[in-house]
């Protein structure tokens, strides 16, 4: 089995992605698969998990059974996470099931922080870029959260989720999350130009950086940054990295040793593994495991160095 095969041997939301981005299938045939993810396999499995409240699992950020003695425990199964992992499989905003699903949290769903509705977003910048993320993705008013995230830049250009706490440097995983937001926001025609200025100096935060190193020393600020995780969940890593500037079509000498990074990490059937597992309690298994092959993980390489690969930049 080659590996389109192997990669459409999958969910409806894998399939649809490798027929539009590796495969070159049609646009009819594109469309159809994507209109299966609302009703059979894991997108399917998700939207019928919503509660009569609008939420998931109980919850807007942490489920409604988590421990609040336990501030930093990870749980991927309340509505925010939920909502991320919909529109990672590209569930059609519009299918009927989306737009049920979507008024329900709209309508709803409100952050525990000070009661704000969902699509409002709070105070952190890693949270309400997601949330600005899919604001623009499902056609909701995200304009609140973007002026939120464009207004809390530090110094050097970007986000730390505790800089509320103090924090003055800014943070891999907190910007990676506002950019992404911004550039789907501003991408809807939403933006402004403080939107379009933040997302530029949270794209260029990352660019010095080379999406994994210190400024400072050029020493990786983490190994976990060069170890390829899915789903992400708030964490950075490079092939997030590479996804957001394939995303906006930005390619820049500075990524060339993450992109060949990444492509050294595939195995001698041009796979790639899961390197890092985001634990915490889910509601889907998606078949992968650690230091093996990861539908998921290969999927998102191989079309961001197609992309790459169609026009490097000159060093």
């Amino acid at each position: 089995m080659d590996t389109i095969e192997w990669l459409l041997d999958s969910d409806p939301s894998i399939r649809w992605q490798v027929l539009r981005d590796l495969a070159g299938a049609s646009d009819e045939t594109v469309a159809a698969e994507r209109d299966r993810v609302a009703t059979e396999g894991w997108g399917a499995r998700l939207l019928d998990a919503q509660g009569p409240d609008g939420t998931w699992d109980g919850g807007v950020y942490r489920p409604g059974w988590a421990q609040e003695d336990r501030p930093f425990f990870d749980a991927w199964t309340a509505t925010h996470f939920v909502l991320q992992q919909l529109a990672d499989f590209g569930v059609d905003p519009e299918h009927p099931r989306a737009l049920e699903a979507v008024s329900h949290v709209r309508d709803h769903v409100r952050w525990d922080h000070a009661g704000e509705p969902y699509f409002d977003g709070e105070t952190e910048p890693c949270i309400n870029g997601v949330v600005l993320r899919l604001a623009a993705y499902f056609g909701q008013d995200g304009s609140n959260v973007a002026a939120t995230l464009a207004g809390g830049r530090l110094d050097d250009g970007a986000w730390n989720c505790w800089a509320e706490y103090g924090a003055r440097v800014s943070s891999f995983h907190s910007t990676i999350c506002a950019v992404e937001g911004l550039a789907a926001w501003n991408a809807t025609g939403g933006g402004d130009a403080t939107t379009a200025d933040a997302q530029g100096t949270g794209e260029e935060y990352l660019l010095a950086r080379g999406l994994f190193r210190r400024r400072s020393t050029g020493e990786v600020a983490d190994p976990r940054l060069t170890m390829l995780s899915s789903p992400t969940r708030w964490f950075h890593d490079i092939l997030r990295g590479l996804e957001h500037f394939r995303a906006v079509d930005r390619r820049d000498p500075r990524l060339a040793e993450a992109v060949e990074l990444l492509r050294g990490k595939a195995d001698a059937d041009g796979l790639w593994n899961l390197e890092n597992r985001h634990e915490g309690p889910v509601w889907l298994d998606f078949g992968d495991n650690e230091g093996m092959p990861s539908r998921w993980v290969t999927l998102r390489a191989l079309r961001v160095l197609r992309w790459w690969d169609a026009e490097a930049p000159a060093a």
